[in-house]
């Protein structure tokens, strides 16, 4: 029974020391900060892609504006999206590249870019397309039946 008494002693020892929780807190803080503040740039990340897609909308819709007037062509629109890219620069919207195109009937802008990361290795793309009619003057003329 004496040899059987060290080895009692010893596993009664272990089960103490695994059911003592000093220093728990700090172990749990150490995983839960880099899990809270990663979570915190997703948020900023996504908050700066929504905004970006905003971004990118208004100036496709600006660019439509400009070239689907009677007198407008396709690099009026690319002009006009261009310039309010340049007023918003340093925005989130990064590397912009604006596309027209335009033929008798309809008027394509789309503005497509990335946004700027937070996060590191998140690329997330942004592309916004808008589409309308070429304004065109109709006689109010109606035919005389």
């Amino acid at each position: 029974m004496t040899s059987a008494e060290p080895v009692g002693g010893l596993l009664q020892r272990i089960r103490q020391v695994l059911r003592d929780d000093q220093g728990s807190a700090t172990a749990e803080l150490a995983v839960a900060t880099p899990l809270l503040l990663l979570m915190l740039m997703l948020i900023v990340q996504f908050a700066l892609w929504s905004h970006a897609s905003h971004v990118a909308q208004a100036a496709a819709a600006q660019g439509l504006g400009a070239a689907r007037t009677v007198a407008g062509t396709g690099a009026d629109g690319t002009r006009e999206a261009n310039e309010l890219l340049a007023q918003l620069a340093g925005g989130p919207l990064a590397d912009p590249v604006v596309e027209t195109t335009r033929d008798a009937t309809s008027v394509t802008v789309a503005v497509s870019g990335t946004v700027t990361p937070v996060v590191p290795f998140l690329v997330l793309p942004v592309r916004a397309v808008v589409v309308g009619p070429v304004e065109r003057f109709t006689s109010d003329e109606r035919p005389v039946a």
